[in-house]
């Protein structure tokens, strides 16, 4: 184990990221790699020197006990080049496998079965699905396994064979510049497995594209963005592997009434001058049905009435939103003769009157003190 401080030998300080770390022993393990510097004892000791600095430096663990005792807490867990701490091909491979895809790690190729892909599905509902819960058909275009031969890709009655390039090992070893690295047979595609004798109905896929049509409930209270997990019901898996899930992402319609936000609902009710003025009762919607809202009187514009419980019950729990109604006063439009002298006279009735339109009055006041 070296005993130089090990960020001085990457070039680092203890303040840089995971990232920088990885760039600093990326650019020495490039330059004393011993394939680019035969023979010359110096360069693999370095090379060894930083390749021990980063097992450490490039573990949270073993980090957070060197900088806070050195090489001794290193030690204590069993770190450093050889120590059993790591292993060399995982570190060569992490920093250099984004290169030669798939590194010299010596992890095994794509072999075997495998689980199929996730899929995604937008979901549009009415806030009254969504508010109250809803069971929706949906038709999803999807890769199922092949009926006729059970997902194996192969005609019936023959088998896949061994391929010949890679010996069934999915990945073969390539010389590339200094370095040599493994990656995916390209004779069977990292399989290990050669199909001959290829199913007629999937030509040897093993999976066939299909429309299926799927029954998804829709729990009450769901909101913008949240998924619904279908187990399964993705895509199918290649070589008969298992299938992937389906995940219904849920995006909710505009409603011609109401807004929703979280719990909450709001609408827009417009009253009457009148109503405002002398107060009233009005009728108002809610998901569940018509109520009765009382407008006391001096009601301004864009005053806020809470009507409680009329909200919405949230999907993961908790209690049961309000209603909240955001009043209107209307300006009255299309007005008779009659009707223009009742207003006239009206008007005339609250000038010099301030009281009448204390808004507007301290509102003027706050204007004059502006400009001056």
């Amino acid at each position: 184990m070296s005993k130089r401080d090990y960020y001085e030998i990457l070039g680092a300080s203890k303040g840089d990221d995971a990232k920088a770390i990885k760039r600093a022993y990326r650019k020495l393990a490039m330059k004393y790699h011993p394939d680019r510097n035969p023979d010359d004892a110096a360069a693999e000791e370095k090379f060894k020197e930083a390749t021990e600095a980063y097992e450490v430096l490039s573990d949270d663990q073993k980090r957070a006990a060197y900088d806070q005792y050195g090489h001794e807490g290193v030690n204590q867990q069993g770190g450093g080049f050889g120590g059993g701490g790591g292993n060399f091909n995982d570190i060569f491979g992490d920093v250099f496998g984004d290169i030669f895809g798939g590194g010299g790690g010596g992890r095994g190729g794509r072999r075997g079965p495998q689980r199929g892909s996730d899929l995604k599905y937008n979901l549009e509902l009415t806030l009254e699905q969504a508010v109250k819960g809803a069971e929706v058909k949906i038709r999803v275009p999807t890769l199922v396994n092949c009926e006729t031969c059970d997902g194996s890709g192969a005609k019936d009655g023959s088998q896949p064979v061994t391929c010949n390039t890679c010996h069934g090992q999915g990945q073969v070893r390539m010389q590339q510049g200094f370095f040599s690295v493994q990656q995916a047979c390209p004779t069977c595609q990292g399989q290990g497995k050669i199909i001959k004798d290829k199913c007629g109905s999937c030509h040897g896929q093993g999976v066939k594209e299909e429309t299926k049509t799927l029954n998804v409930k829709v729990p009450a209270g769901v909101d913008n963005g949240d998924r619904i997990r279908l187990s399964g019901e993705g895509e199918a898996g290649p070589q008969g592997g298992p299938a992937g899930d389906l995940y219904v992402e849920t995006h909710i319609k505009s409603h011609p009434i109401f807004e929703r936000d979280g719990r909450n609902l709001y609408c827009d009710v417009p009253i009457s001058i009148a109503d405002a003025a002398l107060g009233g009762e009005i009728e108002v919607p809610t998901l569940d049905g018509r109520v009765n809202l009382k407008i006391p009187a001096e009601t301004q514009s864009g005053k806020l009435f809470r009507l409680r419980g009329k909200g919405v019950v949230p999907v993961r729990g908790g209690s049961q939103g309000d209603l909240l109604c955001r009043v209107m006063v209307e300006t009255p439009v299309k007005l008779t003769e009659h009707q223009k002298k009742i207003l006239k006279e009206f008007q005339a009735s609250l000038k010099g009157g301030d009281k009448h339109s204390p808004r507007k009055k301290s509102w003027f006041d706050n204007v004059k003190t502006f400009f001056e």
